[in-house]
């Protein structure tokens, strides 16, 4: 019995998959509307999508955030995983993109519960921070442009209520992190925080090689 967590190849996440993934039909068509998109590398894995709705609802979740939407995947599914009276803040700057998750959201019956804000997401964090919305979140999840990660996270951490948790993805990049010689800005960026996050003692914290890697970090 291996002592490494395993690599999956197509047949070992085919039956992952079979025996775990429970998506609703409203996810699995936004899935399959997505990966014909041009940017269909951008939206998370389906499993991955479940095990944060688990976590939200570990959470008793009820006031989330989301930075980097997409087509609408992930805020999708913790909408559906939250209570009636809960709300997802999503930051997004592209109106096109979002679009599409407008109407999966509007077919879910859940467009109540997100909160669209196409701004840059710096501008609405700093907006929710000066509102006093500091350590009234549940939950957050970040993944839009990797350079400024670091920032989206110092900012979801203010905002973010003890107990709470940020889920961060691609915090393995395709295994690039783990190539000297590789040292383009955008892995340069997510290196940087996950050392960081390493000695970070304001958080509880563990890197689960769930699809592109998933940082957890617990708010003390």
């Amino acid at each position: 019995m291996s002592k490494k967590t395993l690599g999956l190849d197509d047949r070992l996440l085919d039956y992952l998959r079979s025996v775990s993934l429970r998506e609703s039909d409203v996810l699995g068509q936004l899935r399959s509307e997505t990966a014909n998109h041009p940017w269909a590398n951008m939206q998370i894995a389906a499993e991955q999508g479940q095990f944060m709705a688990l976590l939200v609802q570990l959470l008793g979740a009820t006031k989330t955030l989301e930075i980097g939407v997409f087509t609408g995947y992930s805020s999708l599914a913790i909408a559906l995983a939250l209570p009636p009276n809960g709300k997802v803040i999503a930051c997004d700057v592209s109106e096109e993109y979002t679009s599409i998750a407008r109407r999966y959201w509007q077919a879910a019956g859940v467009a109540d519960k997100i909160d669209l804000r196409l701004a840059p997401a710096l501008e609405t964090l700093d907006e929710l921070i000066g509102s006093g919305q500091r350590g009234s979140f549940d939950f957050v999840f970040i993944d839009a442009d990797k350079e400024n990660y670091e920032n989206y996270y110092e900012r979801s951490l203010l905002l973010l209520r003890p107990g709470g948790l940020i889920a961060i993805d691609n915090v393995l990049w395709s295994g690039k992190v783990a190539d000297p010689e590789i040292q383009d800005a955008n892995t340069q960026a997510i290196r940087n925080l996950n050392e960081k996050l390493h000695q970070d003692e304001r958080v509880t914290l563990s890197l689960v090689s769930i699809a592109d890697g998933l940082t957890l970090a617990l708010k003390r």
